[in-house]
């Protein structure tokens, strides 16, 4: 049996406790507090980003995120489906009727020739061309892991993340695509936040700065209304939203990340921020 299947196996005995939550998963009992983890991880010698929670003195990891470590596929089909023998994915496998995954969570999702895609509008949208995937030319190369804490992010607002969508919009210029990007969300929430935690405007003496009513200075959301116009930026730099968020520490903040097809063809991630 090969390691990986002895892990599999293993799994809901480790320490660490590792956990997935799918749909009509039972919520935490009241008692148990969880916060934010700041535990590293290291597989074969290596450091590698995990998102954990402390409950009751024992480190908590999403299963999704091992099987995303070690290379064995974790996803929801009405109960936790672990398939050793598959590469990670996040998702099952493609239906009978030939439509492919829309990401309906927070793990990365890496498009595919031929992946098809079911829209918000009921059409299949049919990914041709990756090529441009993770190879733009004005990126300094490969996005690494998700940034870790370098403060207490419990402290600040802790948005919910959206359900994805996909969007389609056809055009004279081409057939688009916007297939909402929740796993790069995370990137832009989490570099917030250590923007949140180096300025004294918002964190002092180990602790975030609330206002007098006791509320935070900053809110977060997570979709962008319609009446307000976001500013986009791609390829990802940090310093967009780092020196976005010194510029105005306080307020509204609203991010969103979309991945951008047209004709089939991936073209962008699009990263949007905007405060008011």
């Amino acid at each position: 049996m090969s390691g990986k299947k002895r892990f599999v196996m293993a799994a809901a005995g480790i320490v660490i406790g590792m956990a997935l939550a799918g749909p009509g998963a039972e919520a935490t009992e009241a008692y148990l507090k969880a916060v934010r983890s700041t535990q590293a991880f290291y597989m074969d010698g290596q450091r590698i980003q995990m998102e954990s929670y402390t409950i009751n003195g024992s480190n908590y990891v999403k299963l999704r995120d091992v099987g995303e470590a070690l290379g064995f596929n974790v996803y929801w089909d009405g109960a936790v489906q672990i398939d050793s023998d598959a590469p990670y994915t996040g998702t099952g496998p493609v239906t009978d009727d030939g439509v492919g995954w829309t990401p309906a969570d927070s793990s990365r999702y890496i498009p595919q020739v031929g992946d098809v895609i079911r829209c918000g509008d009921g059409s299949d949208y049919t990914i041709t061309d990756v090529s441009r995937y993770d190879a733009n030319m004005f990126a300094d190369g490969s996005l690494g892991p998700l940034p870790e804490p370098t403060c207490d992010w419990s402290q600040f607002d802790q948005p919910e993340l959206p359900a994805a969508e996909a969007r389609r919009f056809q055009t004279e210029a081409g057939d688009y695509l916007f297939l909402q990007n929740l796993y790069e969300t995370r990137r832009m929430l989490y570099t917030l936040y250590n923007a949140m935690g180096e300025d004294e405007a918002t964190w002092a003496n180990g602790s975030a700065v609330l206002r007098e009513d006791g509320t935070p200075w900053v809110h977060i959301e997570l979709t962008m209304p319609e009446d307000l116009t976001a500013y986009p930026f791609w390829p990802w730099r940090e310093d967009q939203v780092t020196d976005f968020f010194h510029s105005r520490p306080g307020g509204t903040f609203y991010l969103e990340v979309w991945d951008v097809f047209a004709d089939g063809i991936f073209q962008r991630t699009e990263y949007n921020i905007r405060a008011k």
